[in-house]
């Protein structure tokens, strides 16, 4: 099969809201994402952060950027201010090559995020 664009996707929470937890859990994120999909940096075509309203201490782009994506289009933005929706929560959306068919792919839900999607497969 060919390489075709394909997307992620995952989630994590915080504690609380501090840098570090934001810079610790997002990349930890991004790196269960990529190590469970066997996807390598020359696959990444961008990665979309969202975040509650919560989370104001650091961007989350900041954590990829960290772990060395710093070549790939990176965006942040709010999450809808949802009534009743997960707080102190990190979403990601990643745009990649791969050779795997979309029911192959592994999302990745952490922390307090892990009830946002059972559904998917992990």
């Amino acid at each position: 099969m060919a390489r075709q664009l394909r997307a992620l996707r995952g989630a994590t929470t915080l504690d609380a809201d501090t840098r570090e937890q934001v810079m610790e859990r997002t990349a930890a994120l991004i790196r269960t994402i990529l190590d469970r999909n066997g996807v390598g940096h020359e696959d990444l075509v961008s990665l979309i952060f969202t975040a509650t309203d919560d989370v104001r201490s650091e961007f989350p782009a900041a954590a990829a950027r960290s772990i060395g994506i710093s070549d790939v289009p990176l965006l942040c933005a709010r999450e809808l201010d949802v009534e009743g929706a997960v707080a102190l929560c990190i979403r990601v959306l990643i745009h990649l090559y791969t050779d795997k068919k979309p029911s192959a792919l592994r999302h990745v839900y952490l922390e307090g995020a892990t009830p946002l999607r059972t559904d998917l497969p992990q």
